[in-house]
């Protein structure tokens, strides 16, 4: 059993789909390898706890960014996900697609048949939406989509959705559907109540497959080259190393960070990087690692002046009641990430899209879950979700325990300063709407103190913090683009038999969280490595809003 036909490195968002779809036929010997273990743990199946996990060292690999020079030199945690479903047993189960012209940017940038035409039948392949099938959503995938608890639980999230429309933004029933622009309820990855990771939705549901090894507490170290074409993998499992081979293609899924740091160790990189680590060059490819990107946000939060929040459900006691409920039926506060109502805008006119964010929770409260203000308060998570600024991913040493060197490089390009500074003036403005004022008492933060633009400046470089939404270490692009690492078919340029295949090949960041992109990235690519031919492009219209030229809204 040391030889496979397909060996998938990483049982993250990307691995688990290609386990279970590159496994269906019984030819096929797959083997998925993923460096950490078992996702069956309570913490990580209940949809409330999902700042728990996170902060646990068995689901997380715990990176660092380098001192960022653009927010004072403070160091952005990184999380990425360890264990079966990788990351997306550690997210927030926020369910967004992108907008439509973020697919048809990736085509612009040499990711050919990567349209948004191309990509929406993959969406819909993957997906089981709790509506129904229609012309855009699945409705027989593994994944499971839900639009969470019934809004009407708490007026807060109607609320927020009212103050948009007021300040003159239009309503959205489905922003992964024809219009995302708007304010509406938004859609998680959530259930029958439980987590519906990638482990969940694909992997599960077919590990009793005979052709399909699933191999956890398992470090790949590199990957074999031999005569320009990926062989198979070293490993290290229980202190042992060892080889495995692979007959047709190595396929790294890896994430963001894993997958260019196992093509430097591997001896393909750029010159510079693969010296640096000591590490002999096999195939020079300088956009290895680089064109890192990455969604930045802070949180607006206010006292509410009604008892209507979830702070009164942050204390021991409730926690338990919420905890048994989740337990015994699946239901209530425990099957839900609380984030139910969302917006996505556009910060100027020009724009054919939005490029703002926001994730409305009806609490104030920070990320381990603990209140941030005595009595009730409610928060509003918002960023620009089209960055400018690009770092890299690094390794300095050939030890494969070694973390990598990651800079982001956050927050330093003029544009991403002043859309910014657009965001957090446009937020104020919509949070200060009649439909709010019920409930909006003191602006916690940012503080009404903060008003200038360098006031502004001075409280995002204090108190952003990573969406975790990293992507673009490997970007796909044309076999002219010098920076490119891999063709549209996610094949490594220059190498054989090797791809990649998760979140490090997009060319740019979607307006919105990357999970349901990858899962898509991942459904695409496997009519292409089993060469078969693709799904038909959907006959759709591509929105644009009215009078984007000229009108901000």
């Amino acid at each position: 059993m040391n030889e496979f036909d397909f060996i998938i490195v990483g049982a993250g968002s990307a691995g688990c789909v290609l386990a279970n779809r590159l496994s269906a036929n019984p030819a096929h010997r797959v083997l998925l390898i993923e460096a950490g273990g078992s996702d069956k743990h309570i913490l990580v199946q209940m949809p409330t706890a999902l700042s728990y996990p996170m902060a646990m060292d068995r689901f997380n690999w715990g990176y660092h960014s380098e001192p960022e020079p653009g927010l004072d030199g403070r160091r952005i945690s990184c999380p990425r996900g360890k264990g079966l479903g990788g990351t997306s047993s550690i997210n927030g189960m926020v369910y967004v697609r992108g907008n439509a012209h973020d697919f048809e940017e990736w085509e612009s940038l040499g990711a050919k048949g990567w349209g948004y035409r191309d990509c929406l039948p993959y969406f819909k392949r993957a997906e089981s939406w709790i509506g129904g099938e229609d012309t855009y959503r699945g409705g027989e995938g593994p994944l499971k989509v839900n639009a969470g608890n019934d809004m009407r639980l708490n007026p807060l999230y109607r609320a927020f959705i009212d103050a948009g429309i007021e300040a003159g933004y239009p309503e959205t029933s489905d922003y992964n559907g024809e219009q995302q622009e708007g304010f509406g309820p938004m859609h998680m990855t959530v259930g029958n109540g439980v987590r519906e990771s990638t482990s969940r939705a694909y992997l599960k549901p077919v590990k009793h497959r005979a052709n399909l090894e699933v191999m956890t507490n398992a470090l790949v170290h590199r990957i074999e080259i031999e005569n320009g074409r990926a062989a198979g993998v070293v490993l290290e499992r229980g202190g042992q190393l060892s080889s495995i081979r692979a007959q047709n293609e190595v396929i790294l899924s890896a994430g963001t960070i894993g997958s260019p740091t196992l093509l430097q160790l591997s001896g393909i990189g750029s010159e510079a990087c693969l010296a640096d680590a000591n590490i002999k060059p096999v195939h020079l490819l300088p956009g290895v690692g680089e064109n890192l990107q990455d969604h930045l946000e802070v949180y607006f939060q206010f006292h509410c002046k009604q008892p209507v929040s979830l702070n009164n459900k942050l204390n021991l006691f409730s926690k338990g009641l919420i905890g048994a409920q989740w337990l015994l039926f699946r239901s209530g506060l425990g099957a839900t990430n609380h984030f139910e109502s969302c917006a996505f805008i556009r910060s100027r006119a020009g724009l054919k899209s939005p490029d703002i964010q926001y994730h409305f929770l009806p609490a104030a409260m920070r990320y381990d879950g603990t209140p941030s203000t005595k009595g009730h308060g409610f928060q509003v998570h918002v960023g620009p979700n089209k960055p400018k600024s690009r770092g890299y991913v690094r390794i300095t040493s050939a030890e494969a325990k070694s973390s990598p060197r990651i800079l982001f490089n956050y927050y330093q390009q003029d544009e991403d300063i002043q859309a910014w500074r657009q965001c957090i003036r446009l937020t104020r403005e919509i949070m200060t709407q009649p439909a709010m004022d019920a409930y909006r008492g003191e602006e916690l933060q940012p503080g009404l103190a903060v008003q200038s633009d360098a006031e502004i400046d001075g409280w995002v470089k204090q108190n952003v913090e990573s969406a975790y939404h990293p992507a673009g270490t490997c970007r796909m692009g044309s076999a002219e683009d010098t920076m490119a690492v891999v063709d549209p078919d996610c094949r490594v340029l220059g190498i054989q038999n090797l791809r990649v295949v998760d979140a490090s090949v997009f060319p740019s960041l979607p307006n919105g969280n990357i999970n349901a992109p990858v899962i898509m990235v991942a459904e695409k690519m496997v009519d292409k490595i089993l060469g078969q031919p693709p799904l038909p492009a959907a006959d759709v219209p591509i929105r644009m809003p009215p009078n984007w030229e000229t009108r901000q809204r």
